[in-house]
């Protein structure tokens, strides 16, 4: 799979297209096979994100979502095949399976599960889908995220507002109801005027509308940084995604910033990474005899594409925090592991069909 003005990174051993070979085609997504979605046994995951921040002080309800069934990455023959089509190194490859699905997932409270962290251990794969129907639609379609199962169970719905400056999608998680107003309304996000850094947003208030006490004040829950491609440079993409850090509960520590300085994209610029977690997509591999940019998604993905990436934690490049990539036309998985929720994923992938200049 190769990749576009930049190059697809291929799925699965799919290999990305050469950089000077790929044609422009914005959605000439690069595949790339990615390694297995787990890591060897290393240290535990959950001490790449803990940052030691003070326990959240609002209100959070201790009731989990139940996971029945959920398969932790390591048991799971799926995570470790790697579905291959091309010749190569040939990794224990297990029976090959088409995009093995998600563990059984019950979301009793939609509300509460979209923004709760993925349970350590275990990866929950969903499918996004681009509905471009109707006029409207062309320019502004409307992305939905399911869990990627039997069930198809919903999870949120994405869409651009139109009368505004700066790309900005609503998140909701009703499929009907994506008005900022609405009680549906979970989180947005948000890009400068270039296209290139975004900022996720959950649904409290604007700091200029905030309680006196800062309460009801929005947090952000992560930031999308695209490298911008410069003299028609073609390789593959480069984002880094910033996120608050977790405390010793395994929960996200509140970033609620007073003013825009203050955000995630101010403190990483200032490199001010207090409660402050860095990630980085994983670069693919460029393969001599495909000739293209290669990742190992391990099955799920089978589309090469540019906007098919790996986010990964730079002292643990095995273990995937999330990942994305084509499947179909207008049909996406997205895969994510502890410490993102739904809502951080989802909104993460979104800023990648922004279709601005520097990102494609």
């Amino acid at each position: 799979i190769t990749l576009s003005p930049q190059p697809p990174v291929l799925c699965d051993h799919v290999p990305h297209v050469p950089t000077a070979a790929t044609s422009s085609d914005e959605e000439d997504d690069s595949d790339s096979s990615t390694k297995p979605i787990r890591s060897e046994k290393k240290k535990n995951p959950a001490s790449l994100f803990q940052t030691g921040g003070d326990p959240p002080k609002e209100k959070k309800s201790k009731k989990k979502v139940p996971l029945k069934g959920a398969e932790s990455e390591e048991e799971t023959p799926e995570t470790l095949q790697k579905n291959s089509n091309k010749k190569g190194k040939a990794k224990k490859s297990k029976k090959k399976e088409e995009r093995p699905p998600s563990p059984v997932i019950e979301v009793e409270n939609l509300e509460e599960f979209v923004l709760q962290p993925a349970p350590q251990g275990v990866t929950v794969k969903c499918r996004v889908t681009r509905d471009k129907k109707g006029m409207d639609r062309g320019l502004y379609p409307t992305y939905y995220l399911h869990l990627d199962n039997d069930k198809k169970v919903f999870l949120l719905a994405g869409r651009k507002r139109k009368k505004s400056k700066t790309s900005n999608y609503l998140i909701s998680i009703d499929p009907t109801d994506l008005s900022r107003g609405g009680e549906n309304f979970i989180g947005k996000l948000r890009s400068n005027l270039m296209g290139t850094r975004f900022t996720v947003f959950d649904n409290g208030a604007n700091p200029d509308r905030a309680n006196a006490d800062w309460s009801n004040v929005r947090q952000e829950l992560s930031a999308v940084v695209y490298e911008t491609n410069v003299l028609g440079f073609k390789g593959p993409r480069k984002m880094t995604v910033i996120i608050p850090g977790m405390n010793s509960d395994c929960e996200r520590v509140p970033i609620r910033p007073r003013n825009d300085n203050d955000g995630l994209l101010m403190r990483w610029q200032n490199r001010n990474m207090d409660n402050v977690i860095e990630l980085h997509n994983k670069a693919p591999v460029w393969n001599d005899e495909t000739q293209s940019y290669v990742l190992n998604f391990h099955g799920r993905v089978t589309h090469a594409s540019v906007k098919n990436f790996q986010i990964v934690h730079s002292s643990d490049p095995d273990y995937i925090v999330m990942q994305f990539g084509r499947v179909a036309d207008d049909a996406f998985t997205m895969d994510y592991n502890y410490p993102l929720c739904a809502v951080q994923a989802f909104a993460i992938a979104l800023s990648s069909f922004d279709g601005k200049l520097a990102c494609e």
